[in-house]
């Protein structure tokens, strides 16, 4: 007993003599946290480190990318060598103008091209670099037996012309009724005269008398806001040939008129519009021109559709497919008063139309609330549906709709 009691007490002793037990936990600890130290100053560098590898890399991959569109160089080799430059570059401050490890990232860099060509004579050129460094570590770390840790990164970047990337077939749906003939807010001539049609006084059509000044009639107006259109997608297509848009126009009274069929660049319907009678009549139903824009624009599930095989054959790899309907009126038919069926179908033939994945333009140019109402439903969204209620403002929207439909028309991958 007296023996363990003595082992008891010199154990008591042992664990209250505090000055000897700190140095021993101390001796203990202190490469521990030293260790410890170390890591985290490593990490902190090694993170560092990587985020700049990381943008040296990204540069240097679009750098050679656009080098090769841009033709400043010509080869593979060239760029391979351009990009290794720029890594060292972008590191140079970075590791203090250190020659031998400038050396060494790139040496340690690999840089690889892919030309792709797209269509007849434009490449897509495509870059990946691929680069290492070896970052040293602190002194504790190499304590501790750790020199350095090897960092690497990657990073790929695409130029090039392509022969497109997005097309637009449009179908323009034009109302050329009676009313048409109205005039608008905006003067001609101040001293000329001529016919100034209103509701009014069209019960005297033909024979009505010239006054002055001379008003612009809606359908000219109608004519200056769809030239303003065909001058903003011409100027969007900036493909060699004109190859990226594809236009038809129908217009209608209460019956639908003959058609101008789809076909490649906006002169076919240019021409159409242009011709339009300058002194419209009849009637208005626009049920016969939104079933012929949605034939001539509707989908199919095997991609054997009109538009899918036209787009395809100049290499598109999408297109967007766009209606604009117009109406100064309600759905009257032949007759002066509104007809519920159709309105109604019209709005079905909308409802499928935009079912199939066709945007809806509508504009309500000077036009009675059901008739604001019915394109207000057609169209595909708020932002799609304008009511000007003067000349200018159709000009303006006209050209607002070419601009949000070849939105999709991109050129460069820059």
């Amino acid at each position: 007993m007296s023996t363990l009691h003595s082992l008891r007490s010199s154990a008591s002793r042992l664990w209250n003599d505090r000055g000897g037990n700190f140095a021993m936990i101390s001796a203990i600890l202190l490469p521990v946290l030293l260790g410890a130290g170390g890591v985290a100053i490593d990490l902190t560098n090694l993170a560092a480190s990587r985020h700049q590898l990381q943008t040296a890399a990204d540069s240097a991959a679009l750098a050679a990318a656009t080098a090769l569109a841009n033709g400043k160089v010509s080869t593979d080799a060239d760029a391979q060598a351009l990009a290794k430059d720029f890594i060292g570059a972008q590191m140079s401050t970075y590791l203090a103008n250190d020659a031998t490890a400038i050396a060494a990232v790139k040496s340690a860099s690999t840089v690889t091209v892919t030309t792709t060509p797209n269509g007849t004579k434009s490449k897509i050129y495509d870059v990946s670099v691929t680069t290492s460094y070896s970052v040293p570590l602190s002194a504790l770390s190499r304590f501790l037996g750790y020199n350095s840790k090897s960092v690497t990164v990657a990073s790929t970047a695409e130029n090039g012309q392509k022969d497109s990337q997005g097309g637009l077939s449009m179908y323009l749906a034009l109302d050329r009724s009676g009313s048409m003939s109205f005039i608008t807010d905006t003067i001609k001539s101040q001293t000329d005269k001529c016919q100034n049609y209103t509701s009014d006084n069209w019960s005297q059509y033909p024979n009505l008398k010239s006054t002055a000044p001379c008003y612009v009639r809606k359908i000219e107006a109608l004519q200056s806001a769809a030239s303003a259109m065909f001058t903003a997608l011409n100027a969007a297509d900036t493909s060699t040939n004109h190859d990226l848009i594809r236009m038809g126009a129908v217009s209608y009274t209460d019956s639908m008129q003959t058609a101008k069929p789809i076909n490649w660049g906006t002169g076919d319907a240019s021409a159409y519009v242009s011709a339009l009678p300058a002194l419209p009549t009849g009637g208005t139903d626009a049920s016969g021109a939104m079933q012929t824009a949605f034939n001539a624009l509707k989908s199919s599930t095997d991609g054997s559709d009109t538009e899918t095989k036209a787009h395809a054959s100049k290499n598109h790899t999408g297109f967007t497919r766009s209606i604009v309907l117009m109406t100064d009126g309600e759905m009257t038919g032949s007759s002066s008063s509104w007809s519920s069926s159709i309105d109604t179908k019209v709005r079905n033939l909308c409802t499928q139309a935009k079912a199939d994945g066709i945007q809806i333009f509508t504009v309500a140019f000077m036009a009675p609330q059901k008739g604001k109402d019915l394109l207000s439903f057609c169209a595909s969204s708020t932002g799609n549906a304008y009511q000007p209620d003067s000349m200018a403002k159709l000009v303006a929207d006209f050209g607002d709709i070419a601009a949000k439909a070849t939105s999709s028309l991109t050129r460069l991958t820059n």
